[in-house]
């Protein structure tokens, strides 16, 4: 299913999903959000509550609502024979829940993936695995955060237009044939979600977005994301890989709700640091 069917779909269920701010302690987890969620997204499959696949990273207080650091932990390692195939990154309280979609390849070596998303109130985030196998796993935390979409741009928006689709891809230390090498993608975008009220007209800035993001290494699809505007102001998203013996290079695409596509490319060589391409 489509994110754009799917924001239609889970809107309804984002209006019945109150939550009280002060509450002490984690409110339950089984909100109406997350039952539409299933019943949409899912299908009715049975998803298992469980950290042995799949493991979601949040802080427990965020220090802002805009730039919320996340990271959805894989606990197994990518082979042929067993891996993931696929990941959700839910946010209960946000005006579309679904933030992330992925498409992993078992060539990646580990499916972690780490990005920073907005969140709108006190929520619950969870991070949906489906492995080869075919089963859904999940893993749920409550987050204490509010406002972050609707926050106003950190930038100015004329300068970050300026600089809209400029990307860098790093990858850190040393590449060796056969280990895993851990990358990040950074675009330059605003991320407009248009809940961003401007300070000067007083009037709501039009959405304008990043919705699809793919990396390839040597030729080879490693993981593709269709993600929503939940994900914060310059997206970002780190991610693993293993390079070949005869190295490659790491291409990254990126399309906004605009259908402006941008690119950028590493030439990856093991055995020496790859370092960073902007």
């Amino acid at each position: 299913m489509s994110m754009k069917a799917l924001r239609a779909a889970l809107c309804l269920a984002c209006a019945l999903y109150l939550m009280p701010a002060g509450a002490a302690g984690d409110p339950s987890g089984d909100t109406e959000v997350w039952r539409t969620v299933q019943a949409t997204l899912f299908a009715g499959r049975q998803v298992v509550e469980s950290s042995d696949v799949i493991e979601i990273d949040a802080p427990f207080r965020a220090e802002d609502a805009a730039v919320v650091p996340v990271g959805l932990r894989a606990k197994i390692d990518q082979t042929p024979d067993y891996h993931i195939t696929r990941m959700w990154l839910l946010i209960d309280g946000n005006p579309t829940p679904v933030a992330a979609a992925f498409t992993l390849s078992p060539e990646a070596g580990r499916a972690d993936i780490d990005t920073r998303v907005r969140v709108e109130q006190y929520t619950w985030m969870r991070a949906v695995a489906e492995t080869s196998d075919g089963k859904l796993h999940v893993s749920s935390k409550y987050v204490r955060a509010a406002g972050g979409c609707s926050a106003p741009a950190g930038k100015d928006l004329e300068a970050a237009m300026a600089r809209l689709g400029k990307m860098k891809l790093r990858v850190d230390g040393e590449s060796a044939e056969g280990q895993t090498s851990t990358a990040t993608l950074m675009v330059s975008h605003p991320n407009l979600n248009g809940m961003q009220m401007d300070q000067v007209t007083r009037l709501y800035t039009p959405a304008r977005f990043v919705r699809h993001m793919e990396v390839s290494y040597a030729g080879r699809l490693l993981l593709s994301a269709d993600v929503d505007f939940a994900l914060s102001e310059n997206p970002q998203l780190r991610f693993h890989f293993r390079p070949g013996d005869a190295g490659g290079e790491l291409l990254a695409k990126v399309v906004d709700s605009d259908d402006l596509t941008f690119t950028q490319t590493l030439a990856i060589r093991p055995g020496e640091r790859a370092g960073m391409r902007e």
